[in-house]
């Protein structure tokens, strides 16, 4: 009976384990590609020199736009895992 108890706990401590790491694991992938964006657009880059190099820089709205970006991203990202049950 001892034995019982103490392997019915441990399922119950692994169940909650599973659940927190799943957790962490949904919101490191939503904070990822945000990460990423962010890193790009925070390097310095001089529009003069090439057209090739951040056109949004001489944007009037860029930088809204950028947050607007970002936030659609992790919006998206949760909907996904709300559709699929996962969060």
């Amino acid at each position: 009976m001892l034995t019982g108890l103490i392997e019915m706990h441990l399922s119950l401590s692994q169940a909650r384990t599973s659940d927190v790491i799943s957790y962490l694991t949904i919101v490191s992938v939503i904070f990822i590609p945000l990460t990423f964006l962010v890193g790009v657009w925070g390097m310095n880059f001089d529009p003069e020199t090439s057209p090739w190099n951040m056109p949004e820089l001489k944007a009037q709205y860029g930088y809204p736009a950028a947050l607007a970006f970002m936030a659609l991203v992790a919006l998206g990202l949760i909907a996904f895992f709300r559709w699929k049950k996962w969060l």
